[in-house]
């Protein structure tokens, strides 16, 4: 997601007088912020996915903590209902037949032939979809082309 569909999606959220999405929203863009004054640049694409992937990390440590906590309900549900607004800001993951052509595309491309090549073959696989794609499954399929 770009820091331009981010505003579109903070001013769709304005109009829905949806706080809790306009809350996530507005961390968010605040992370974004911090990277373009601290590091005097421009924000990638990438840049926001990743602020976006971190704040899901912490925001699900938290909400293991509620649920572990188990004291208060309506707390768990506000974070629930955060984790699945931000992973809808995220790009689609790559999954299926698409993931497994790309990772055929992928060992025809480095020439790999065993399980030693593997990490390559993974890191190769993220560099080409942003880290967006599922991990287990890749792995699976990969270690399976790779015997």
């Amino acid at each position: 997601m770009t820091n331009e569909e981010l505003q579109k999606e903070m001013i769709a959220a304005m109009k829905a007088k949806d706080k809790v999405r306009l809350s996530i929203i507005r961390q968010v863009k605040a992370e974004v912020k911090n990277i373009e004054v601290n590091e005097r640049r421009d924000v990638t694409e990438e840049d926001v996915n990743s602020m976006i992937k971190r704040l899901i990390k912490q925001t699900s440590e938290t909400l293991e903590m509620s649920i572990k906590a188990g004291t208060d309900q309506e707390r768990t549900d506000n974070l629930t209902e955060q984790v699945k607004i931000l992973e809808s800001l995220l790009p689609a993951q790559v999954s299926g037949e698409e993931l497994e052509a790309l990772i055929e595309q992928v060992i025809a491309e480095l020439g790999a032939t065993s399980k030693k090549q593997m990490g390559q073959v993974m890191g190769a696989l993220g560099k080409a979809t942003g880290g967006n794609f599922d991990k287990p499954a890749a792995a699976k399929i990969v270690g399976a082309k790779l015997a």
